[in-house]
């Protein structure tokens, strides 16, 4: 069921490049989502250079131990939460009407939604930031923050599950409504991460509701151990949803800069399945050590649920290069082994940023997820500072960058301006990349030779008795890294910053705005697929390329436990 003409130009407009219907509700809930994520990355980066450069002993810049923490929280909020799901959700209300050919079903609960997380996020940072709230990240019960904290993360939590079931409405309704009978698999990949955001959210509200009421007295306590198990429902089941989300931009990316065509779709969306089904028990290695869990629980949540989950990130770690692969070599890209990925458009910033998430997400945040999931290792590992080295690699150089790739597109073509200094774009995600490169190897090896991952003063100058402990060269010398690395990082993400704020206030109108390339195929329907007989292997580079994988994460594997097995495990 199609819209008048008429109808749709009273509600919206026809986009110049990609010809796909925009309405204007949700052109405007995409912008200030948008620009609103973009403010909490910048709020957010300026606290974690504060923060790297306050755990470099040698600068030890911030001398308060209560301020250190306080940007500790509230940077974890700002960074892992509010940047990513007000991005998010710009990302939802795009994949829900724009790319279907829709209107908003409710263009008011969109505004209520956003209005709810946004009054949520800046009062629960006030509070933080006032010292009020100084429980780090996790505000772990017994430590008790202002109700005022709880309440407002409850606000801005219940707006971002609003947001969700509006985006699920659309979907629902466009099915009905005959508009689609096959979800896109950028959508596809949305709706899973949806799915996933249900539980998250759903599961940090159970957490939060009984730690706000008995802060105020209504009830006399909130149970530790449910809390930690409910939080990291949320906490850990967050960054599962930033997961199915980026891979869900990997694909769109893909196929909008090179025209690629996921090499099996029905696959694909087995392994966004496989996240649906998995990909929670993930959380499970955060309460290894908590009582009331059975030796069973613990056993088969980090391994064979957990390997499933595995599973659908590998088919799609395979798939993914395999058809841009497979796209490039239709191009006639096909002098070598690697000349499909020599010629690929690397002077985008679509393209960097895409092709640079894959990679460190991939082999930094993946390897080191994959192995830090098992209950041995991750019993050793956990409190050191691997753990934030890992979740940046993910969350960080990922998700981040991901989520940068996209934006150079979608954001001139919702405000219809050309990009802001195309010049830098090109440059911003290889200098960004190569910051947070320095900054999780450095802060990776600081963690494997033991510092601990939350204590402001390395140094340990308050305890007589431990002092000395973290003084050797090699450990200085890591630390000192990982504050130029966040340096580096710091100033590829103001880059980004700049070009996306400007874009949206500064960037030249222009109803066919200049986006940089874009594959003349990738609006197209996909073309029927050609026989194989007699074709061969249709991507023997991304084979290689996986198997080289492969053998990287067995032989750091494989490290990992000769090094448990040397640990002395003694008893005094």
């Amino acid at each position: 069921m199609a819209l008048s003409g008429a109808l749709r130009n009273a509600v919206g407009r026809t986009c110049g490049v990609t010809g796909l219907f925009v309405d204007r509700s949700s052109e405007r809930l995409i912008i200030v989502n948008a620009v609103t994520a973009v403010l909490w990355l910048a709020t957010g980066g300026v606290m974690a250079l504060l923060i790297a450069l306050t755990r470099w002993p040698a600068v030890h810049l911030i001398s308060s131990p209560e301020w250190f923490y306080r940007l500790v929280s509230a940077h974890g909020a700002a960074m892992l939460v509010f940047w990513i799901l007000f991005f998010e959700v710009a990302g939802l209300i795009f994949g829900g009407t724009i790319l279907l050919n829709q209107p908003m079903v409710a263009p008011k609960v969109g505004w209520l939604a956003y209005g709810m997380m946004l009054f949520g996020s800046v009062a629960a940072a006030v509070v933080v930031l006032s010292g009020y709230a100084t429980v780090m990240f996790t505000a772990y019960p017994p430590l008790e923050a202002s109700h005022w904290f709880y309440l407002f993360i409850l606000v801005f939590a219940v707006g971002a599950l609003i947001a969700v079931i509006h985006f699920l409405v659309q979907i629902t309704r466009a099915r009905i409504t005959g508009r689609i009978r096959t979800l896109p698999l950028f959508t596809f990949g949305l709706v899973v991460a949806a799915i996933l955001a249900l539980f998250t959210l759903a599961s940090g509200t159970a957490a939060l509701i009984p730690a706000w009421l008995a802060r105020l007295g209504v009830i006399e306590t909130a149970d530790p151990g449910v809390y930690r198990l409910l939080f990291w429902g949320f906490g850990h089941g967050a960054q599962q949803v930033n997961l199915a989300a980026m891979v869900a931009i990997w694909y769109g990316l893909a196929s909008l800069m090179v025209g690629a065509r996921p090499i099996n779709e029905g696959l694909s969306r087995l392994a966004f399945l496989l996240y649906v089904l998995f990909i929670q028990m993930g959380s499970m290695h955060h309460i290894l050590v908590d009582p009331g869990l059975s030796h069973w629980a613990r056993g088969i949540n980090t391994s064979y649920f957990l390997y499933a989950a595995v599973m659908g990130s590998m088919i799609h770690a395979f798939t993914i290069p395999a058809s841009v692969e497979v796209a490039q070599r239709e191009k006639g890209h096909t002098g070598s082994l690697f000349a499909w990925l020599r010629n690929a458009p690397w002077g985008s910033p679509g393209f960097s940023a895409f092709a640079l998430s894959f990679a460190m997400f991939g082999i930094l945040g993946g390897i080191s997820g994959v192995i830090m999931g098992g209950i041995q290792l991750n019993l050793i590992a956990h409190n050191t500072l691997i753990v934030p080295a890992h979740f940046h690699m993910t969350v960080v150089a990922g998700t981040t960058l991901a989520f940068m790739g996209i934006s150079y597109y979608l954001v001139p073509l919702i405000t219809r301006r050309d990009l802001f200094l195309p010049g830098w774009a090109k440059v911003q995600p290889y200098i960004f990349t190569t910051g947070m490169l320095i900054f999780g190897i450095a802060m990776g090896l600081a963690g494997h030779w033991g510092v601990p991952r939350r204590h402001w003063d390395i140094s340990l100058s308050a305890y007589p008795f431990a002092a000395g402990t973290f003084d050797g060269p090699r450990i200085q010398m890591a630390l000192a890294i990982t504050a130029l690395g966040a340096t580096i990082a710091i100033i590829g993400g103001t880059m980004y910053v700049i070009i996306a704020a400007g874009t949206v206030f500064l960037g030249k109108r222009n109803d066919v705005p200049n986006i940089g390339h874009v594959d003349a195929g990738a609006f197209a329907p996909p073309a029927p697929a050609a026989p194989h007989v007699g074709r061969g292997f249709e991507a023997p580079g991304t084979m290689t390329l996986a198997m080289t994988w492969l053998a990287l994460f067995v032989v750091l594997y494989a490290v990992s436990w000769y090094e448990f097995s040397s640990i002395q495990w003694g008893i005094r």
